[in-house]
């Protein structure tokens, strides 16, 4: 049996693949590689390019390699190319996952672990944020990422598929041998890297009169590696009957982009060029995770909490030996 990791080739989901490997997890990689380089995955696991919508290439694979659960990361991530291009995002991450589930159920696959977002809560009402905060999405990539939630409980009513949606707040960090690349690259952290390497333009600040301590928005950074071991751990859930769910996934702990900056010029030593920008539409001013259900239920506790640790892996990845 093995498991369907989509948008595998992509940072998160090519680390989940190397933890799923040193699990001795059999794995089949379908991504399109249109917003990643290169597949750059261990040698052995299958890879198809396809598009997750294909539903002749994905009920191929899902025969050939006996495929009985799936992890789910392919989609678009960027906030603001969002707001330009809806119809791109509801196409891209509803339409095509649509497609990819009804694959999935004709298969006999009833096991989903979604990558979902804390995109989905909008601006909150309290910080930490629980699960069960309503969805309030300023944005239409939340919005995707609340939809097809919606559309996993009711495969769940109908007994067709049980899953565990995983609310990331900041993925950030490196895991051994993958550095966080994205075509186009919108997360702060390798950005105000490579703004300090001299690489890009200086970062551009969005927003600095938002109602937080500096006037920069505040986020909560999730190391790479930890994600990878809170998927393993909610496929186990799964596969011990564990019932259909929601986590977050975060440290309780906020940072504004100022303080990401901070962080960046103490681990490089060097200060990260910046300019004062506009608020972007769709950024709320905080988000920050209570994620003490992913640690009763699923035992997960990250193991790299700390800003400087994040970025320093993350640093360690991307600037020159």
């Amino acid at each position: 049996m093995s498991i369907l990791i989509t948008g595998g080739a992509g940072y998160v989901g090519g680390a989940v693949v190397d933890h799923l490997i040193e699990q001795d997890e059999n794995v089949v990689v379908v991504d399109n590689l249109s917003r990643t380089p290169d597949s750059g995955l261990p040698d052995g696991v299958p890879f198809y390019q396809a598009d997750i919508g294909d539903r002749e290439a994905i009920a191929g694979i899902v025969r050939d390699h006996s495929v009985d659960a799936c992890l789910h990361f392919a989609g678009l991530i960027a906030v603001g190319e969002s707001v330009e291009q809806p119809g791109l995002y509801f196409e891209q991450n509803v339409s095509q996952t649509i497609a990819l589930f009804d694959v999935l159920t004709t298969g006999g696959v009833d096991n989903v672990v979604f990558s979902s977002s804390a995109a989905v809560y909008g601006e909150p009402d309290q910080i930490p944020i629980p699960e069960d905060h309503p969805h309030r999405p300023t944005s239409p990539y939340g919005s995707t990422k609340s939809i097809v939630e919606q559309i996993l409980t009711q495969y769940d009513l109908t007994g067709m598929i049980r899953s565990v949606s995983l609310r990331y707040f900041n993925a950030a960090g490196a895991a051994p041998g993958r550095s966080e690349r994205h075509v186009p690259e919108t997360h702060l952290i390798p950005l105000a890297i490579d703004a300090a390497l001299g690489l890009r333009d200086p970062l551009t600040v969005f927003g600095t009169d938002y109602d937080t301590p500096d006037g920069t928005a505040v986020r909560d950074y999730v190391h790479v590696v930890d994600l990878a071991d809170a998927h393993f751990r909610a496929l186990d859930h799964l596969r011990s009957d564990g019932a259909t769910d929601v986590f977050n996934l975060g440290n309780g702990e906020g940072y504004s982009v100022m303080q990401v900056i901070e962080s960046v010029s103490r681990v490089a030593g060097r200060e990260v060029p910046f300019i004062l920008g506009d608020r972007r539409a769709g950024d709320p001013p905080v988000l920050v995770a209570s994620a003490d259900r992913a640690q009763q239920t699923l035992g997960w506790v990250p193991e790299h909490p700390e800003l400087d640790d994040i970025v320093s892996s993350a640093w360690d990845s991307r600037s020159p030996a």
